[in-house]
């Protein structure tokens, strides 16, 4: 699987309207306040541009490969996840355009499906796990 460096990254996301936030103000893969896309799948990068171009919406990514999210084969850290922002423009289009499969975390999270990619409403961002 191809990986991007945090500079290939953040070039692709930007041309494609897709801004980065970070609450530390920095890109640092091992610092947790820090919100990095360092050897993150291209996959990855790939499909939240299609979901910009297909929902047309603001999309703001929040957390990326950076140390401080859960471990896991499907991991932040193995490039297969994103968080980005809650906007209500987003929330709406995937409400009504993505399959609901339920809830998670005792009830409190709802989760979407759109293709393969699960869409977690974590009730600060949404968590995306690109499959």
């Amino acid at each position: 699987m191809s990986r991007l460096t945090h500079a290939e990254a953040l070039k692709r996301v930007n041309a494609a309207g897709i801004s980065v936030s970070s609450s530390g103000k920095c890109s640092d893969r091992g610092n947790p306040k820090c919100t990095s896309l360092d050897t993150i799948l291209a996959k990855t990068i790939d499909e939240i541009i299609a979901f910009k171009q297909k929902s047309g919406k603001v999309v703001t990514i929040t957390g990326g490969t950076e140390k401080g999210h859960t471990d896991g084969t499907k991991s932040h850290y193995n490039g297969y996840k994103l968080d980005i922002a809650m906007d209500p423009g987003v929330t709406d289009y995937i409400t009504k355009n993505f399959t609901y499969l339920g809830t998670t975390n005792g009830g409190k999270w709802k989760q979407y499906k759109d293709g393969t990619n699960i869409w977690t409403n974590e009730g600060s961002h949404w968590d995306i796990v690109i499959a």
